[in-house]
């Protein structure tokens, strides 16, 4: 399966495993709670996503990677205790708390999330004084003498042999502890979530082009030459930096994330073509829907790979503004409910009481979010959120301080100001956003009417979680057009598919 069919299904299992009957017991005991074991090629994201489980399930999350861990880190330090048995003192062994234990402890305290998951890397390469002792792990959640507190899902994943010499196969004992899920590499999935960090669109134009480049593994007389989807996402994001502080990009740097030298080759010269088109089309009066007859001329005789190109710069200028609006729409969202809270009291409170609560709501938005933090369950679009929230709350409070007014109704008046204005600004750019989506197409019509490209733009602004989101959220016409006509060409397609079967 891919990493999105994984991520559902670990998604699933940590449900299963972490619901309740009516006496508060957990349904699925603990000793059969198998521990789920991802099998698959590094880099393809299998600790994103666990990352995002944590996340959207609002649970905790403890990692580590097994291949620095020795018995003694894993399962505690040897030392002498005095206990009395049938009224006789003898010295015994106890044991330190294991390492990976004692983290879950500290992360429960920290955030105050008693559930959560521990996920342990590369477990198939732990040393050979562990490996004894991961089997009575597997089974019975027990490192040493401590167990992995109750509410604690145990998801472990590795790299098949073929890709690290120091694998240790695992035997039919183990692997009966296990649930196993075997996890290739996958383009368009790995794209999904690509999109969605903003990862840099030349990466993207270039692998939309050479998808046989997302990801290999080969033996040459050099040695192993490898790309990998954790080799394109570093590389993007370094290319973002270097394009801030103006630094030219080479071959040299390509290659230090990319260890193939034909593709770092292709690459860096498909770069450094993906920056003349940016430099030869005026992305601006395109999206403004005023492009001249010859940037059109250009565009419609361009070689696929350039109209490809241009039309993914197009595309990551509006999905950039379509993201940035809908974290606005979340933000005010959010806001609204807070404000909601206050409204009902309003009347009964004064100024002062208003800017406490006010003091209150900020401080118990920042406890979340250090919580969120300390346990490792909060993505960048909520730590966002979440700040956009307290600089509100803080702003409001000073703003009645400065006022200086005494009851509680003018006070709330205040702050529905302060957010209706807010509320204008989001609508306002999300028009603009609608202004360029429409510009983008009208180019994209007038100037590959008879190519791909259309059906291409309609496919990433479907597939786009932020694009679909905002056109779900504020329309556009353009978009409803075209998937009608495409609906409409589907069904004449299956119609005629149907008479052909029977002969008609």
């Amino acid at each position: 399966m891919n990493i999105k069919q994984a991520k559902e299904y670990i998604k699933n299992s940590v449900h299963l495993y972490l619901k309740k009957d009516e006496w508060g017991e957990y349904k699925v005991p603990v000793v059969r709670q198998r521990p789920i074991f991802l099998l698959g090629a590094p880099g393809i994201g299998k600790t994103a996503i666990m990352e995002q489980i944590a996340q959207e399930m609002g649970i905790a999350l403890v990692t580590y990677s097994m291949t620095h861990h020795t018995r003694q880190s894993a399962l505690g330090l040897p030392y002498i205790t005095e206990k009395v048995y049938d009224g006789r003192a003898v010295q015994v062994s106890e044991y330190t708390m294991s390492e990976i234990i004692a983290t879950i402890y500290d992360t429960m305290e920290a955030s105050g999330i008693r559930e959560g998951i521990l996920f342990l890397d590369e477990i198939n390469c732990v040393s050979e004084t562990l490996a004894p002792s991961m089997l009575q792990f597997l089974q019975y959640k027990v490192f040493g003498r401590h167990r992995v507190p109750e509410g604690w899902v145990i998801v472990t994943a590795g790299n098949p042999p073929e890709y690290n010499r120091s694998v240790r196969e695992f035997d039919v004992v183990t692997l009966d502890r296990l649930k196993l899920i075997k996890v290739e590499p996958d383009y368009p999935v790995w794209k999904e979530y690509a999109a969605g960090k903003g990862i840099h669109n030349a990466v993207l134009s270039y692998l939309d082009l050479k998808k046989d480049q997302f990801y290999r593994v080969e033996m040459t007389a050099e040695g192993r030459n490898y790309v990998t989807a954790r080799g394109w996402e570093d590389l993007a994001e370094i290319l973002t930096l270097y394009e801030e502080e103006k630094l030219a990009v080479d071959e040299s740097l390509v290659g230090q994330y990319l260890r193939n030298e034909r593709v770092v080759k292709e690459f860096t010269a498909y770069y450094d073509l993906y920056h003349k088109y940016q430099k030869d089309y005026p992305i601006g009066e395109i999206l403004a829907g005023k492009p001249s007859g010859q940037t059109v001329a250009r565009a419609r005789a361009a070689a696929f790979d350039e109209r490809l190109s241009l039309l993914g710069i197009l595309f990551d200028r509006v999905r950039a503004d379509m993201g940035y609006v809908m974290e606005q729409a979340d933000l005010a969202a959010d806001l609204r409910t807070a404000l909601k809270a206050l409204g009902v009291k309003a009347e009964t409170l004064d100024s002062d009481q208003m800017t406490e609560i006010l003091e209150k709501q900020a401080e118990g938005r920042r406890s979340l979010l250090s919580n969120l933090k300390a346990a490792n369950a909060l993505s960048e679009a909520d730590k966002k959120r979440h700040l956009g929230v307290i600089q509100f709350l803080e702003g409001s409070r000073w703003e009645l301080c400065r006022e200086q007014i005494s009851q509680g109704a003018e006070a709330y008046e205040i702050l529905k100001n302060r957010y209706a204005v807010r509320l204008e600004e989001m609508k306002s750019q999300a028009e603009h956003v609608q202004q360029r989506l429409h510009g983008l197409f009208g180019f994209v019509e007038e100037a590959f009417s008879q190519g791909n490209e259309l059906l291409v733009l309609m496919t990433e602004l479907t597939v786009n979680e932020g694009c679909a989101r905002f056109i779900a959220a504020f329309g556009s016409p353009d978009y409803r057009k075209h998937q009608e006509e495409m609906m409409l060409g589907e069904r004449q397609d299956q119609i005629l598919e149907r008479i052909e079967r029977l002969g008609l």
